[in-house]
């Protein structure tokens, strides 16, 4: 299971011991300060914490599912990152929390949005965010909307069948790999497969190439 001490183990790993000191003393903060500390301790994570993958191993179980959670695309400073969140959840009412990380998400840049973003679905109640997930799949800011997209279970367990089709169709669009979009399989359904066939129609039409994987986005109504 995930929780903010794991998770805080998987970030500080192989770290100095300055940067160790740092950050205890920043999650200290999050947990005594004010709605101010958190936002300047969010912002200020990529000052002090090192960059690299965070440890994806051995596996982490999803409480929410219980299936391992897909880290493979996590930097330590997303773990950082979602590891404050989650101090702060543990000590403020919810409507309060859900205010807070909001506020790191709309004043972050789009770093700390993408560390946002990938760690939604570990938040307390994360369906709450969903009109904000769904307004992230509208970038333009392609490691943005993959950090949505692909290896994360938030849009397949939360999204509804018609935001779920259309980051399926940007992922085309885009020339992400459908097979990086958890739960797609699961979520097939007649209409996307509609509208799947009808881009591809639409690109052989124009003697444009076709995306190898769009069977994918096919798999229902066919």
């Amino acid at each position: 299971m995930i929780t903010t001490g794991v998770l805080r183990q998987r970030v500080t790993a192989d770290c100095s011991d300055a940067t160790e000191r740092w950050f205890t003393g920043a999650l200290q903060t999050a947990a005594s300060g004010t709605e101010a500390d958190l936002l300047t301790l969010y912002t200020a994570m990529s000052r002090h914490v090192p960059g690299g993958p965070l440890a994806a191993a051995p596996p982490l179980v999803w409480a929410a599912s219980g299936d391992p959670f897909p880290f493979q695309q996590w930097t330590r400073l997303d773990g950082a990152r979602v590891c404050l969140l989650l101090t702060r959840a543990d000590v403020v009412a919810p409507s309060q929390f859900f205010n807070e990380a909001l506020a790191c998400y709309e004043q972050g840049d789009a770093g700390e949005q993408r560390s946002w973003l990938r760690g939604v679905a570990l938040l307390p109640s994360p369906e709450r965010f969903l009109p904000t997930v769904i307004d992230a799949c509208r970038t333009n800011i392609v490691p943005n909307f993959e950090a949505v997209a692909c290896e994360n279970p938030y849009p397949s367990r939360f999204f509804p069948e018609g935001n779920f089709n259309q980051l399926v169709m940007k992922a085309l669009f885009n020339g992400v790999a459908l097979s990086r979009i958890l739960g797609l399989a699961a979520r097939s359904n007649a209409e996307l497969a509609r509208i799947a066939r009808d881009f591809e129609a639409e690109r052989r039409a124009a003697g444009r190439a076709v995306p190898e994987d769009i069977r994918l986005a096919m798999s229902a109504g066919v």
